[in-house]
């Protein structure tokens, strides 16, 4: 029970790497000069896509929310903050803290200035 126990956390921690650097690279996307700007949908869907494409879950899969926000627009220097949140669905350890605490979110923020 132990080594599942481990395990499973093991599963966790690597899903909130994930997320934090599907967070990085959707801000990073977003940041760049590009002509035309990607607008906010679209960097949520770069987020999404590499949130989807880095995760592992061992349960049954929830899909993550991405929020995007653009401090002034997309004018130079700006900031433009990704946020996603993620319910993690584990093995044991998500579906046992679930019944005790409620749903285990995982959480990433990334935050990059326009160029």
């Amino acid at each position: 029970m132990v080594l599942v126990g481990i395990v499973d956390f093991s599963l966790m921690m690597y899903d909130k790497a994930a997320l934090v650097t599907a967070a990085r690279l959707a801000a990073r996307a977003g940041a760049v000069v590009s002509v035309p700007a990607l607008t906010r949908t679209q960097i949520a869907a770069v987020a999404t896509a590499n949130a989807n494409g880095s995760r592992i879950s061992g349960g049954a899969s929830s899909t993550p929310s991405v929020t995007v926000t653009q401090a002034n627009g997309t004018t130079s220097g700006s900031a433009l903050t990704v946020q996603i949140s993620y319910t993690y669905n584990g093995l044991i350890l998500g579906s046992t803290l679930s019944a005790l605490t409620g749903p285990l979110v995982l959480n990433a923020t990334a935050v990059m200035n326009y160029e």
